[in-house]
């Protein structure tokens, strides 16, 4: 027992994210307001290994967007800040996107409970991580992405590593090179960000680039789906006031009408926003509409150019 703790430690010894760093030493003497810079001054960092990622992001992008097309899932797994980063763009995507809840999906170390409380030992485990995944049954259609800081959490590795035997397309995201997720995965997404300003904690400036990188890659998906017409968020479910406002402006910047039209479109498209779409760029009633998009698969404007080429 003794002995895993000792080879524990030296092998977050050698993780970046874990070594302390030089910018906030003395941090605890420091006024509020230079630590407030120090901080600020680290996550400026964040963008550019983000940036320097970029052409595994998009390749990520194409991977998950193609299994989402064949009807697969993506299935996002971590433990700690990591899973809950994860939970989070999952969840946000139905009222984002109006996808179905099962089309973004999340497994967490610990299960629902660790979202709002830890229960750090679970990410030690292996056998708990492919027991997890096993419940999703991922397959060929499927992609499955573990995230993880270090990218050696056990219960991440397990779990990717059981995805890809079982067909699953799969992907890491880290901020370290050469880790046992990034070797795991068949893509890797690394985002070297560095030491904390707090030594050995994540959710800082590794948190957040998780938070971009999967912000960018459900973002980017659903874009290529065709659920965002520009950049307007047009595939939206007007579940309340503010949605149903904010459908009303979306569509009157995307067709170019008063608000009145707006609302009067929407009515007439069943309170439906894509409907409501391409019956007024493409000139066709609600039925036209609501088929063009079934064959164009909720792709928005494949939907507007196959109504306006009758």
């Amino acid at each position: 027992m003794n002995r895993k703790r000792t080879k524990s430690r030296a092998d977050l010894s050698h993780l970046f994210t874990e070594q302390a760093n030089r910018a906030s030493r003395d941090l605890d003497l420091k006024s509020s307001l230079e630590i407030a810079r120090i901080i600020n001054a680290e996550d400026a960092k964040v963008a550019a290994a983000v940036k320097r990622a970029l052409p595994q992001i998009a390749g990520a992008i194409t991977l998950i967007t193609s299994a989402l097309k064949r009807g697969g899932r993506l299935i996002y797994v971590g433990a700690g800040t990591s899973g809950r980063i994860a939970a989070l763009d999952a969840t946000e995507c139905p009222p984002t996107f109006n996808t179905d809840p099962r089309t973004v999906q999340f497994v967490m170390a610990g299960g629902s409970k660790a979202l709002g409380a830890a229960v750090e030992a679970n990410e030690d485990s292996s056998k708990l991580g492919e027991r997890e995944i096993t419940k999703k049954k991922p397959g060929r259609k499927d992609v499955v992405v573990g995230i993880t800081a270090s990218g050696r959490t056990p219960f991440t590795v397990a779990a990717v590593k059981y995805a890809r035997r079982h067909g699953a397309q799969t992907i890491a995201v880290t901020c370290n090179r050469n880790s046992l997720l990034e070797k795991a995965a068949h893509l890797a997404i690394v985002t070297e960000v560095g030491p904390e300003v707090i030594a050995g904690s994540s959710r800082m400036k590794a948190g957040t680039a998780q938070k971009m990188v999967l912000n960018i890659l459900s973002s980017g998906a659903m874009t290529r789906l065709g659920y965002v017409y520009g950049n307007l968020m047009v595939n939206v479910h007007l579940k309340n006031e503010k949605l149903w406002e904010r459908g009303i402006l979306i569509l009157q910047q995307a067709a170019g009408i008063e608000r009145e039209a707006a609302k009067a479109a929407l009515k007439s498209a069943g309170n439906s926003l894509p409907v409501a779409l391409v019956m007024l760029k493409a000139g066709v009633g609600r039925v036209e509409a609501t088929r063009f998009l079934r064959t164009a698969d909720g792709h928005v404007r494949q939907a507007i150019a196959a109504a306006r080429s009758l």
